[in-house]
């Protein structure tokens, strides 16, 4: 039996779209058991039917086409704490965990940047995979050509508190994307690069206070706003109760901050309020990546 556990993430971070990621202390268990017909059984945050339909296949039949070898039969079981559809990486996780299974099955073929590579491109965008694969924080750019993604991480700072207001509602990345425009301004694309790369900059130097600015987003957040109430007043609070970062985790709708220890009853109330009626706000830490071994049954 093979025991995978992955990282829920926070892509984005405002004006990281589509290349910037977090992994969070939250996570996806799965154990397969290979040769045993195709089934799931899933028990967790929201509902996945018990078929072979899902993510996880998905992404342990796909590592071994990838490895030019035919897929077998596995049954997984899965415990997911991460909410589905909220912005906190959950499809990217399930993929994850099936081509990680795989790749043990396949004694580590294709390693973990072959893994990271193959659910990128199954994912189309790096910013949660990276993570998943990874932890800490992930910063991956288009190589020239389109050919995959050079990728770098960096670890995060052990004392940054991070907060998630999580709503009840789901909002596909699907909905969320077909939302922006498909052009931006030249002074749009200089502040979407600039504070990127503050970003970076924020974490490698422990430097909190320059996410204030790092975590401002005008390339994707304004247009989502009308897909998530309260969006734009929630976010203008918690800065005024003292977090360094406040952004759109993700599609949405989860907010997120990053408060210092003084402004993490203000800045809970503020998300708990946007939040609303069924939500809840999560208290994480940065995550490691995903992790795998082998392991006798009733082990």
């Amino acid at each position: 039996m093979i025991r995978v556990r992955v990282p829920a993430s926070s892509a984005n971070l405002g004006p990281g779209f589509d290349c910037l990621g977090l992994a969070l202390g939250l996570h996806l268990h799965v154990e397969a058991r290979v040769g045993q017909p195709d089934a799931l059984l899933y028990v967790g945050e929201g509902h996945v039917a018990d078929d072979a339909d899902n993510l996880i296949h998905l992404g342990f039949r796909r590592a071994f086409e990838a490895a030019g070898r035919p897929p077998p039969s596995v049954a997984f079981n899965a415990h997911n704490a991460i909410p589905l559809a909220r912005g906190l990486g959950s499809s990217s996780a399930a993929l994850v965990a099936g081509a990680a299974a795989a790749d043990a099955v396949m004694d580590g073929v294709l390693g973990r940047d072959g893994v990271f590579a193959l659910t990128a491109a199954i994912e189309g965008h790096p910013d949660n995979v990276g993570p998943a694969v990874y932890g800490g924080l992930t910063v991956a750019a288009e190589r020239a050509g389109g050919d995959g993604y050079d990728t770098a991480v960096l670890a995060v700072p052990p004392a940054w508190r991070l907060l998630f207001g999580v709503p009840a509602f789901e909002l596909p990345t699907e909905r969320a994307r077909a939302a922006l425009p498909e052009q931006v301004s030249r002074r749009d694309a200089v502040l979407t690069a600039s504070r990127a790369a503050l970003w970076a900059l924020a974490v490698a130097r422990d430097e909190p206070r320059l996410l204030r600015t790092a975590s401002l987003d005008v390339l994707h957040e304004p247009y989502r706003e009308a897909l998530v109430p309260g969006l734009a007043s929630a976010r203008a609070a918690l800065f005024e109760a003292g977090a360094h970062a406040a952004y759109l985790s993700g599609a949405g709708p989860t907010l997120a901050a990053i408060a210092p220890e003084g402004a993490l009853v203000a800045c809970r109330a503020v998300l708990e309020r946007f939040a609303g009626d069924g939500g809840r706000v999560l208290e994480l830490r940065a995550g490691d990546g995903y992790s795998c071994a082998s392991v006798a049954d009733g082990a």
